[in-house]
């Protein structure tokens, strides 16, 4: 049976693993990224990763979810924001192939949501997709036809950089904002609250916390109803910090993209919750190397 490493590579944490030629995680471990320490850190944390599986097992291939912008045919990234310095030009493809001797593919981690969604999860039966991770900012992934669409540049579904309102669609609508928005209103340290401290406020009946959700809930239904006048998708699929209270919020943003959507539109998408979670990432990076190498066996 054959054995891959995937490593899942966000702000906070690396998630990782073994994954047999199914799709099955056969193992599961995280350690802290480190973010601040830069991209030469994290590469080498990779590295470390799978020499230490090497001793256990004998590994097929590398496959890796990574944030920042990624040019998948060189395995690279080519555009990153502050919360990673010196992430651009990061070369793991290069580097993991020449030390390892074995095929490794790189892919953005919310596309690789996205792909594992549509692969295994919440959309396996949706031709189009539409998947938005929602936290700490908003990414947006399309896939069709069980295939990531990148753009011309590779940048397709950039969606937290949409302008809304005089700022853009992650700056008010992601999970983050509510903390700010309650302490601020309240008068208090930010420090002193959480999304799970205002969600439990908001269920009591408190003003100011209901409002603030209410507020994202908004502007969430409004840009998905934006996105979903491009593309048309037949199904809407919502992952991220937001799943921690998919119960409170699933029936508020169906009803507020209904609300800015054509009643021919609005009947004809579907809104789900991510079903992965905290696999989504090495799922998709799984699934993107499987692809890839599938497309390189037949231009053979």
């Amino acid at each position: 049976m054959e054995r891959y490493v995937s490593i899942d590579i966000g702000g906070t944490a690396i998630k990782y693993g073994i994954i047999d030629e199914n799709g099955k995680i056969l193992e599961r471990r995280e350690k802290p990224t480190e973010a601040f320490m830069g991209g030469l850190s994290i590469l080498k944390k990779t590295v470390d990763i799978v020499e230490n599986f090497q001793k256990n097992f004998e590994i097929n291939g590398i496959c890796i979810s990574t944030a920042g912008m990624v040019d998948v045919k060189k395995g690279s990234i080519f555009y990153s924001g502050p919360q990673i310095p010196d992430y651009a030009g990061t070369q793991f493809k290069k580097t993991m192939e020449e030390r390892f001797g074995i095929p490794c593919e790189v892919e953005n981690d919310v596309n690789c949501a996205g792909l594992a969604e549509s692969v295994s999860g919440a959309a396996k039966d949706s031709c189009i997709t539409l998947c938005l991770t929602i936290g700490t900012g908003i990414g947006g992934c399309i896939v069709i036809n069980g295939e990531v669409f990148r753009g011309y540049s590779g940048s397709a579904c950039e969606v937290g950089y949409m302008h809304m309102l005089d700022s853009d669609f992650q700056t008010l609508g992601a999970a983050s904002v509510l903390t700010k928005k309650v302490a601020a209103k309240k008068k208090e340290a930010k420090s002193s609250w959480n999304g799970y401290r205002i969600f439990e406020e908001a269920k009591k009946g408190d003003r100011i916390c209901c409002e603030a959700i209410d507020e994202m809930v908004e502007v969430l239904g409004k840009g998905i109803a934006n996105i979903c006048y491009v593309i048309n998708p037949q199904m809407v699929v919502l992952g991220g910090g937001i799943m921690a209270q998919k119960e409170y919020l699933y029936p508020r943003i169906l009803c507020a993209m209904e609300r800015y959507l054509v009643s021919s539109i609005a009947q004809k998408t579907t809104l789900r919750m991510a079903e992965h979670k905290n696999d989504a990432g090495m799922l998709g990076a799984f699934y993107h190397f499987r692809n890839c190498q599938k497309e390189r066996e037949m231009v053979k």
